[in-house]
């Protein structure tokens, strides 16, 4: 009856380095998750830079444009019957 703690201490250590090497696994994967995650709001908030600072360029481009077609355009002449 000697060898019958053994066995179970024996499987005990099996469960354990499975469960360990599981936990280590989940572990990585949760880090490379959060990894990406963080790349990808670095990804999103340059973007989201570069996207308003053209539309800031776009709208004053488009209102330097604006300004110089407001000359004094010259009445119609109506037609004499």
């Amino acid at each position: 009856m000697t060898k019958f703690p053994h066995r179970v201490s024996a499987a005990r250590r099996n469960a354990t380095t499975l469960l360990n090497q599981s936990m280590k696994q989940v572990s990585s994967v949760k880090q490379e998750q959060t990894r990406e995650y963080e790349a990808m709001v670095l990804k999103t908030a340059k973007l989201r830079e570069l996207r308003l600072a053209k539309e800031a360029a776009d709208k004053e481009a488009t209102s330097a444009q604006a300004e110089p077609r407001r000359t004094a355009v010259k009445p119609k002449r109506s037609r004499q019957t």
